[in-house]
């Protein structure tokens, strides 16, 4: 049952993050026709390559650790699908804002694995931003779908102590204690590197003079190109297509695209990305087709060394007991995420605090490995996705070596095994029962497995 839950665990993560891998980017009607579907639950379709794809990441996630066949795989698939179908049957709805949020981190998770938003849409096929949008929100509206149908069934199970103590002694008796990775918690301090005055004034002054030269009739496009500072600009001319306000725009942008006229050029206004003008081309029901022009305030070397030698002197005065970490936060950090929670770093993928360390961006892995806890790293430059700079430091909160799973120390842990098992057991029992009525077509060549459910819909042979 462990490699089970195990299974089911990667399962949970690999679906949505790496559903590129499974679906043809020429359009999902096209790639329906070429290949072969596996099963129809409901109105959901299963396809091969999709079987093919998601048992290669779970190999590729666990390293080799989790074995699944084909059977197996499409079971699992087969499960989410349906999941998905009586979702929709017992009314379950999901917001446009939690498929924003979803979609905007699927498309973080993308960019920081290929290096750029850029290779992420030639890698797949895309035509553009909107077009990979188009097809992440309709995958994570169906996830968002499954996790609550999920939760609703199993939303009055709950472990008690007793259950978790036969749990854990059940594991060791056979000798299935889980091994728990490495993992570390840590804190940062950010000290951003910030403009002058004058070269503030000296952006919005040239932004306030390109959107004088564009009224008179000069191209948008060409003035973008020539002085955008955004990296995709040579691609689209500035140019960001349709937006709503349910898209992963900041607040700032989205509320001036809103205010405006069709054919209006705005006043240069600020985000966290730089300043902008921006033009309103068609609005088209809740949508405004807009471009942008982006200029960034260049940061002078001496401030960057100024940054540099402040967040040096905060650590010095942490380290001579000068002032506590959690003050230093409070007082010097530039990190509005992480400001209010002592300098907490929050895992983006777990929203958790705790990280594995064998799983860490390698870059960040190479300058905490060796810490112990309480130790800090030396300052370090960064550069964010929006083009801030910055210097910050890291102080390790707490590290837990890998280890065999303990009922005393890894009581939390073991609580959650065994409640995810529970939860299993009833979602198991539940799907049981809904592949009774449900519409399932299976092709001839995946009658041949044998699953743990009656998928097939045979009835059972009498002795």
């Amino acid at each position: 049952m462990l490699q089970k839950i195990t299974i089911s665990r990667f399962i949970k993560h690999i679906i949505p993050v790496f559903f590129l891998c499974a679906i043809s980017f020429t359009g999902f009607a096209q790639k329906v026709k070429i290949d072969g579907v596996a099963v129809v639950i409901g109105k959901n379709i299963v396809l091969d390559s999709d079987i093919d794809k998601f048992k290669q990441e779970i190999t590729i996630r666990s390293e080799g650790k989790i074995k699944i066949t084909d059977c197996e795989m499409l079971e699992e698939l087969m499960q989410q699908k349906l999941l998905a179908h009586h979702a929709i049957i017992d009314s379950v709805t999901v917001s446009s804002e939690e498929i924003s949020s979803r979609v905007d981190r699927s498309i973080q998770f993308f960019t920081q694995e290929y290096g750029s938003l850029d290779k992420v849409i030639k890698a797949y096929g895309f035509n553009d931003l909107d077009d990979l949008k188009k097809e992440l929100n309709r995958v994570q509206e169906e996830n968002l779908l499954i996790e609550k149908e999920q939760a609703k069934i199993t939303e009055k199970v709950d472990v008690t102590p007793e259950e978790v103590r036969i749990y854990y002694n059940g594991l060791k008796d056979k000798k299935e204690l889980p091994e728990f990775p490495a993992e570390i918690e840590m804190a940062q301090i950010v000290i951003k590197a910030k403009p002058t005055n004058e070269e503030v004034e000296r952006v919005i002054n040239k932004l306030t003079e390109l959107k004088k030269q564009i009224e008179e009739g000069s191209s948008f496009k060409m003035k973008a190109i020539i002085n955008s500072d955004d990296p995709t600009v040579t691609q689209n001319g500035g140019n960001l297509g349709a937006i709503t306000k349910e898209t992963g725009f900041v607040k700032e942008f989205k509320e001036m695209a809103f205010s405006m006229d069709i054919g209006q050029v705005s006043k240069p206004f600020k985000t966290i990305f730089g300043y902008h003008i921006v033009l309103l081309h068609e609005i088209k029901g809740n949508a405004r087709v807009v471009s942008h022009i982006l200029m960034q305030p260049e940061i002078p070397d001496a401030e960057l060394l100024e940054t540099k030698a402040k967040a040096k002197k905060v650590i010095t005065d942490i380290k001579e007991g000068k002032i506590t970490f959690a003050e230093a936060v409070q007082k010097y950090s530039d990190d509005k995420e992480t400001k209010n929670s002592g300098g907490l770093i929050v895992n983006p993928y777990s929203g958790e605090s705790k990280f594995d360390l064998t799983r860490m961006d390698p870059a960040l892995y190479a300058r905490v490995a060796e810490l112990k806890k309480g130790d800090i790293t030396d300052v370090f430059f960064d550069q964010n996705r929006s083009g801030e700079r910055m210097y910050k430091f890291i102080l390790m909160k707490d590290r837990t070596d890998r280890h065999t799973a303990d009922l005393v120390d890894d009581y939390v842990k073991i609580q959650d095994l065994a409640l995810r098992k529970k939860k299993e057991e009833t979602i198991t029992k539940w799907a049981k029962e809904k592949i009774k009525d449900t519409y399932i077509k299976m092709s001839d060549n995946h009658r041949k497995c044998t699953f743990n459910k009656n998928w097939k819909k045979e009835t059972p042979k009498t002795k």
